[in-house]
Order: C-alpha cells, then structure tokens, then sequence
C-alpha cells in the first residue's frame, strides 16, 4: 500500500492524498496508510501512455536497452510504452514478443506494449503471422522504421487487422518521392545544397492509405489505421477530411515538429535530421493548430535514440532520430502550455492514445489501475543531458530551461521514477 500526499488534481489549488493499493487508486483523502511519499504540491495526473518509441531491444543494445528506454520513458512521466519493431531481429516472432514483454516486467519502470512487424523481416513483401503476435501480446502492426511500398500488402494487413481487432499504424512517406532527401525540401535545403524531402511524399502516402481504408469501410470492414509523426500541412488536411468522411484513421504528431523547424539544419547538425523531416514553421504553427481542433488525435516521441557517434556524421550519412521521452512533457508545457491549457495537453498524452487503441480510458477515480504522474508545473530547471536514463545524453534542447518536470511516477501501484531533490 502507498499513499502519497499533498498532491492537487488538475484545476484546483487543493491539497490531497491518494492511496493505492494492489495496483489500484483505493481512494482519495483516507488515513495515511502503508509507505507515505510528500508530492510537494505537484499536480498529479495518469500516467502519460507513449504509442511511439524506440527502444532498440534485441539486437541495438549500444543505442538503447529495455532498462534504459523504460527507465527514461518512467523518468518522463510515461506508465506504459509502445516499442516500435525495427530491431535486430525484427520483431515478427511471437517469441520474441513475450520475452521482451516478461524481461519489461521485472524491471519496474514504465510497462511494455510491443508493436510487431506488419511484414515478416520487415521487408514489405509477405504479412507476418499477426495472429500469434496478437496472442503473444502484441498491441499494434506497424513497419515503422520503413514505409509500406506494397499498398496490396497494405490492404491485406488492414483486412487482417480489422478482424483481430488491431491498428494498422504507419509511417506514411512515399519511398521513391523521398529519395535521399536528408532534410525538408523547400528554400533552405536549396540555399544549403543538400538533398531534400518534399511535403508531397507524406501526403501522397497519407492520401494513398486513407483510399485503402475507404474502400475497406465502404465494403463493411473498417480497418483503423494510425498516421505515426504527422509532419505537414497537406497531410493534415488530408487526414481532416478522411475524419470528416466517417473513416477509422487517427494520427499523431510529435513535439520535436512542433518547435523544431527546418531552419536548424543550418548548422548542418546531423542531431536535427530526422524522420520525416523537421518542416516549416508553416508547417508547425498548422499542427499546433490540429491539436487544437482535435484533428490531431494524440502526442507521441518517436524517441529514436542513436550513438553519439553516429549522430556526429555529415548529414548524408547520420542516421534519423532525436531521443527525448524525458522531455516531451516539459518542452510541451514550456512551448505550447499557454496555448493547449493543462486540460489538454494531459489528455493528448494520457486519454487520447488509449482512444486511439481502444483502451480503458485513464482516470483518477477510486477503482482506477495506479498508474500516475506527479508534476511540478512551475519550477524552471535546465536541461542537463548527463541526468538523462536514456544512454542517448545529448539533445537538441541541452542548456535550455523548461517547466512541468515529473517528480514521481507511479505504474501498477509501485514507484517507477521519484526524482532525487
């Protein structure tokens, strides 16, 4: 049993307890029962749930491990991870998806919900046994790491999701209109000379997948299909109208595409180049706006930490991806609080991606599972990357000062992360 006391809900200036027991919110302002931690007048909230991240376990353990990712992702508030499947090996086994999700088990951080591979090998060609990796415990089909070439492959994995019960989640950029591009193709990367990445290979994708999933509905089997890291304008309208049609297709966005702008490959600094590409503040400020309006479902990372080495290559050979799973709700609250308002920027982490699943909403209700976060909305502290449980200690954001820090999370009723000072 634990109590933790002199916490506020959301909204209000009050100071109360909660205790929790087998796993469980047992109930609110009850005698002090079991261990007793101070929240220190943090605003508590459900556990953030992350539906995109990449955690690099078997095979890229250099990059990342379960320990460390989960530590991390614990550290930023998150309860529960989706891990994406371009690992070594892929994860089309249903081995290798019950083994990462009992090894998660015993590290008491965040907890594990693996995504399997649409495709055995991610290779695009032949659907791997989605059946079985359903049963071994996988939550979600995504290639994510690759984009789906076969759209007849596509359709197929979206007719055998619809009758599993699963999403279909995509990384929506047209390979050959891609190409090489290593950066937002438009005015910057022709003053800087290098290769770029039009805004048309994410729409056109986008457009090309929501087809799929309108003929689909329009023959009785709706398949959900999920846009992963959202990036432009165009897609976004796209995805607005397939909302407006009645179609089953949700997307995220990712903060680093709403601060970050095309602008800071200038500094031809391989730790901005990323997946789809930064775009423009255009771009950015009409994202914002998607969340906003609700045409953005929800907020994920695409916590996709690399070596140092590999990010200090030129950028036509560094790899894609910015590690920051302990920072997004910081940098969110800091950048945008003033504009999303607290009651909105915690659903778009917390209930938002549990819609997009199908999952039990989050709640803080007594009855409610004891996955919670407690935040300190108003202290300022810097950005130290030395600090991170990530073994990726750079970022983008080091030395910068940002509000909202988690101090304590708690997952399945047990203390995942409690920030020392």
């Amino acid at each position: 049993m634990l109590t933790i006391k002199n916490i506020k809900r959301p909204g209000s200036d009050t100071l109360e307890s909660v205790t929790l027991e087998d796993g469980l919110i047992k109930g609110w302002n009850l005698p002090e029962q079991g261990d007793v931690l101070d929240g220190r007048g943090g605003t508590v909230a459900p556990a953030f749930t992350e539906l995109h991240a990449h955690l690099r376990e078997p095979g890229q353990t250099e990059k990342e491990d379960l320990h460390s990712g989960l530590a991390a992702a614990a550290a930023g508030g998150y309860g529960t991870v989706v891990c994406m499947p371009n690992t070594r090996p892929v994860l089309d086994d249903p081995a290798l998806i019950r083994s990462l999700i009992e090894k998660a088990g015993r590290l008491g951080y965040a907890r594990l919900k693996p995504a399997a591979a649409i495709t055995r090998g991610q290779k695009g060609e032949a659907l791997a046994e989605l059946q079985y990796l359903k049963d071994a415990g996988a939550v979600m089909f995504t290639d994510d790491g690759l984009t789906n070439e076969n759209a007849r492959v596509l359709r197929l994995a979206l007719e055998t999701a619809h009758a599993l019960g699963m999403v279909i989640s995509v990384h929506a950029e047209d390979a050959t209109l891609r190409a090489d591009g290593v950066m937002n193709e438009g005015p910057v990367s022709e003053e800087l000379g290098l290769p770029g990445n039009p805004a048309a290979a994410e729409a056109a994708r986008v457009a090309r997948d929501i087809e799929i999933v309108a003929g689909l509905t329009a023959q009785g089997r709706p398949a959900r299909l999920h846009v992963q890291h959202l990036s432009t304008a165009r897609a976004l309208d796209l995805v607005r109208d397939a909302k407006q049609r009645g179609l089953p297709v949700t997307c995220e966005v990712c903060p680093h595409h709403l601060d970050l702008t095309d602008e800071k490959l200038r500094t031809f600094d391989a730790m901005y180049k990323v997946a789809p590409p930064l775009r423009t503040q255009a771009d950015a400020e009409y994202l914002l706006g998607g969340l906003l309006d609700g045409s953005v479902d929800c907020l994920a990372t695409d916590h996709a930490p690399h070596t140092k080495a590999e990010k200090e290559r030129d950028l036509l050979e560094a790899p894609s991806g910015i590690a920051y799973i302990e920072l997004a709700f910081p940098l969110m609250w800091t950048r945008f609080g003033h504009r999303l308002g607290l009651e909105k920027l915690l659903d778009l982490m917390t209930a938002a991606p549990a819609r997009v699943m199908g999952w039990p909403q989050p709640s803080l209700d007594a009855g409610a599972p004891a996955d919670l976060v407690v935040l300190d909305l108003d202290t300022e502290r810097e950005v130290n990357p030395a600090e991170f449980k990530s073994k990726a200690k750079f970022t983008p954001w080091q030395g910068q000062t940002l509000r909202g820090w988690p101090t304590l999370t708690v997952v399945d009723g047990m203390v995942a992360y409690q920030r020392e000072g």
